[in-house]
This record gives C-alpha cells, sequence and structure tokens, in this order.
C-alpha cells in the first residue's frame, strides 16, 4: 500500500476512533449513581491519594456526587482519571484496527500489530530502543497526529500544559512498548511525545478560539468546528454534560489567520529522476494562523502558547497530499518594548515542521530561543517578524532512494526568520527562510549530514473586504553527503497564485500607539 493512502487511513481510523470513544464515554458519564470528581488540592471531600507528578491529591469516584464542572481559572472539576483511562482505550482501540486493516504487515518474522502483555512487558523491560523503518509520513506526520489526541484528551478535560505533555509522552511510551511488536523507536517518541503536544495544543487552542468566538454560548456550527479541529476537545464537551463545557480562556489575543486555494507550477527541479513522475501543475489550500501577536494592551504570556504560529499545506497530488504542517509556540518567556512604536516577546520556543516538496522532505521537532516582534516604522506600515535559532531531532531525506528507510535521523541545529511587511489595509509582503542542518549524531547514519534550506516569499493586495489575491514563491535545496554513497545536490522552485480569505484582523497589525501618535 502507498504510503499516502495509508496515512490518509491512519488519520481517518484515528477520527473513527474518537467517535467510538464519545459514546462509550458518554455511557460511561451516564451510568446511574457513578460520577468521576477529580479535584485539586484545596478540596477536602472524598478520599485522597497522593499524586507523584503533580504534588496533588487525586479524589476517586463517589457514588452520587455530583462533579464539579470546570474551572479553567482555579483547577477545580478538572481531572485527572478521565484521559488517563481515555488514552489508554484510544490506544486499545486503534490497536485493534490496525490488527483487523492490515493483518498481513510483518517485521522481524511478527505481525507488527500481534501484540500481547508478553510483548508488551519485554519492550518496558529490555526495549531495545532503536530507530525503526516506518514510512517517513508515518513517522514524521501520523504519529505526531496521533500523539496531538493525548494532548487534546488530557487538556479538554482541565489539565494545564505542562501536565497534558506528561500524559502525551506516557501514551506514546504505552503505544511504543504496546502498540506493535517492533521495538520501541527514539524517533516515534520524540515525534509523537514531544511533536504531538505541541500539534496537539496548537489544535486545542484553535479549537477553543472557535468555540469563544461572539462571546455567547457556541452553536452547533461552532461546536462542530471545534470538534474537527480537536477531536478529543469536542468528545469531552459531549460525553460529560456540563462538566467540561467551559470554554478555554483565551484572554482575546491579538490574531492574524488566512486561508487559500490556488493553483501552482513546480519548476527548476534539479532531481530529473523525480521530476519524470511529478506533476507541474497542481491544485493547492493552506491555512496559516499568528495566535497571540505581540502589541495588544492587556495581554500576557504566562502559559504555554499564548503565542503561537500554525501553518498548513495541502495539494492535489494523491502520493503526496499533505507537503507541510509548522507550528512554533512559545513555551517560556516575557514581553519587552522599545519605545512607543516596537513590542516584542521572546523566550523558549518549541516547534514542530513537516515539509515534504515532492522530491526531498525533513521533519524535525525542535526547542529554541528567540524572539517575535511588531515594529511601526510609519503610521500606516508595519512589520512582524520572528527570529529564532535552536536545535531539534529531524529526519531528512530524498523519495527516491533505494533501501528500507528513505530517510535518516539526527540531532538537527536549526533556524527560522519570518518578516511580514504590512501596507495599511491594502497589501502585504511576507519572506520565511528555514534552515536545517542534520548531523549524524543520534541516528543511524554517524557520518553523514544533510543541509536543507527552504525560502518562501510572497505578495498578498487586498481587492475588498476580506477578499485577496496573491502570488507567492517556494524554494527549497537540499544538500547530502554520506559516506557509502555519492553526494545529493537537489532544488524545487514552486509559483503558486492564490485567492485568499483573511480573517477579521485583516493583514493582523496590532495597534497599541495613542491618538496622537497616529
Amino acid at each position: 500500500m502507498k504510503p499516502a493512502r495509508k496515512i490518509c487511513k491512519a488519520i481517518l481510523a484515528m477520527l473513527l476512533l474518537c467517535v467510538v470513544i464519545f459514546v462509550s464515554s458518554r455511557a460511561f458519564a451516564q451510568a446511574e449513581g457513578i460520577s468521576w470528581s477529580v479535584k485539586d488540592l484545596s478540596d477536602r471531600q472524598g478520599i485522597q491519594t497522593a499524586n507523584i507528578f503533580t504534588s496533588e491529591k487525586v479524589l476517586k469516584e463517589k457514588p452520587g456526587e455530583k462533579p464539579q464542572t470546570l474551572s479553567w481559572e482555579t483547577g477545580s472539576g478538572k481531572s485527572y482519571l478521565i484521559p488517563a483511562l481515555e488514552i489508554p482505550a484510544f490506544l486499545l482501540l486503534l490497536n485493534g484496527y490496525d490488527r483487523l486493516a492490515y493483518p498481513n504487515d510483518m517485521e522481524n518474522g511478527k505481525k507488527v500489530y500481534d501484540t500481547n502483555l508478553s510483548t508488551f512487558w519485554d519492550h518496558v523491560v529490555h526495549g531495545p530502543w532503536g530507530v525503526d523503518q516506518d514510512a517517513f509520513s508515518m513517522n514524521q506526520f501520523a504519529h505526531p497526529y496521533q500523539g496531538s489526541m493525548y494532548q487534546g484528551f488530557a487538556r479538554s478535560a482541565g489539565l494545564n500544559y505542562w501536565e497534558s505533555l506528561l500524559y502525551t509522552n506516557v501514551g506514546s511510551f504505552l503505544w511504543e512498548t504496546g502498540g506493535e511488536t517492533t521495538n520501541p523507536s527514539i524517533n516515534d517518541q520524540i515525534a509523537s511525545g514531544i511533536g504531538g503536544s505541541f500539534f496537539g495544543e496548537a489544535l486545542f487552542r484553535m479549537a477553543s478560539l472557535v468555540l469563544e468566538g461572539g462571546c455567547k454560548k457556541p452553536g452547533i456550527l461552532r461546536e462542530l468546528g471545534a470538534a474537527i479541529l480537536s477531536p478529543p476537545t469536542g468528545i469531552n464537551r459531549f460525553a460529560f454534560g456540563e462538566r467540561f463545557k467551559p470554554v478555554f480562556p483565551s484572554h482575546n489575543p491579538a490574531t492574524f489567520w488566512r486561508l487559500r486555494f490556488g493553483v501552482s507550477q513546480n519548476k527548476d527541479m534539479t532531481d530529473q529522476e523525480s521530476s519524470d513522475t511529478i506533476k507541474q501543475n497542481e491544485a493547492t489550500a493552506d491555512f496559516s494562523m499568528a495566535y497571540g501577536l505581540p502589541g495588544k494592551p492587556g495581554y500576557t504570556y504566562t502559559r504555554p502558547f499564548d503565542y503561537f504560529h500554525f501553518e498548513f499545506t495541502s495539494v492535489s497530488t494523491s502520493d503526496n497530499p499533505f507537503t507541510d504542517v509548522m507550528i512554533r509556540g512559545l513555551l517560556l518567556g516575557k514581553k519587552y518594548e522599545a519605545g512607543n512604536a516596537y513590542r516584542g516577546i521572546w523566550g523558549l520556543y518549541g516547534g514542530y515542521d513537516y515539509i515534504s516538496p515532492h522530491i526531498f522532505r525533513v521533519s524535525s521537532t525542535s526547542v529554541s530561543l528567540g524572539t517575535t516582534f511588531q515594529w511601526w516604522p510609519s503610521k500606516a506600515v508595519a512589520l512582524q517578524g520572528s527570529a529564532l535559532g535552536g536545535l531539534g531531532y529531524a529526519a531528512a531525506g530524498n523519495v527516491t532512494q533505494v533501501g528500507d528507510r528513505d530517510y535518516h535521523y539526527g540531532v538537527a541545529p536549526q533556524g527560522l526568520l519570518a518578516l511580514r511587511l504590512i501596507l495599511g489595509d491594502r497589501a502585504m509582503f511576507d519572506l520565511t527562510g528555514r534552515a536545517y542542518y542534520l548531523t549524524g549524531v543520534g541516528g543511524d547514519d554517524p557520518g553523514g549530514m544533510e543541509n536543507i534550506d527552504r525560502m518562501n516569499m510572497g505578495f498578498t493586495y487586498r481587492i475588498f473586504g476580506r477578499h485577496a489575491l496573491g502570488i507567492q514563491y517556494i524554494a527549497s535545496l537540499r544538500d547530502a553527503h554520506y559516506p557509502d554513497r555519492a553526494d545529493s545536490h537537489q532544488t524545487m522552485g514552486t509559483v503558486s497564485l492564490v485567492y485568499t480569505f483573511l480573517g477579521e484582523a485583516g493583514f493582523g497589525a496590532v495597534e497599541w500607539r495613542g491618538a496622537d501618535s497616529l
């Protein structure tokens, strides 16, 4: 089966399993005489047990007790127990689906999904942990998306980001040791446990923003939109009555988002073997959102992902429908300012990137130091940008390479520079550059290296209202050196013409200046 078909089936299967968990959770929540109530340290009712990870006291179920409604400010009504049941249930259902869908998948003489308590315990005790051979899209896209489910189950049950990060990594560990008979892999633990946490937090924040819209009780369309973005959020909101109905407070961030549809032409390819099979013209769709842009008066950055940037791109190619997913979010940081025209934030960012421009691909889960800012050089012109540098665990490779796995892992220093020049409410230039230097450290090719650069340049012109037209050019470059094969140099350029639908904030310039400065 082609990797693209398998990844699409995997994503659909996870969404279907969320529906099954919703039905089970709904029945569980409505079971006669039982209600689950997990409260924080300040509540003295019920039977208390120590939680060694959070230093809080967890209350067990009590017959006839009405569960508290979740309070995001105080933490009352949140549940450590519910996601601790939902995540293993999701994993058991996913393993069961894989047994039925892929009964003949074999590795090392064993059926991949024919797991039991014996294989689970053997992996826990003996491992050995290594780097697996799964397809790039499965390891670097499907597994992080799977990890986003764990994050969503925990977050929508009221847990904070750091608590949910723990649940996400435990969920990843359980799948690595009990979901497959193959040896547990370090790369999957990082991709789903950490990358999945970044992925899931961005989806949870966007789903909550959809629910918050209009400052009224969410209607069916907003509930549906939030559930599509973050299925676990939809499950817990519907399955447990009013308990998890309170919407996560966004604190009214400054945002910019756009949805684009267009046509693209692939050109300037130096890889002749790949260029013969790649469609020259494609339809394309992409969505991007900046959340928590600096400069909004009164907005603070006290919680992880109070600022984040999310991008997703899909093309009309059956063998490569998901080309880009790029996420970066502020984990720990502070805001700063310089004069009346400049506002910014700086600190530690978490990042997840998945980039697959047909002839080669790169994906990374990273942490970086950096800054995001906005500067008003004149009354009507604003410059927004981000500059980050850090370290990731990355995968990169050539799609035409022959072998058990067509990509390589390693520790990767990386950097990003993103700029948007906003010309009033009429036009915008944007420029984003990314660089990845994949070393052999921590991978299976210690003598090799890859250098990958990607540049995105675009211009958008607003025609009327929230409707705009634009053009963009993406240049991708890969240089690879390995001791057991010839050096590789690949380039690719893509030109796109797009229709753009803008968010309510237009091009997203944040205004904090007083009337005397305008």
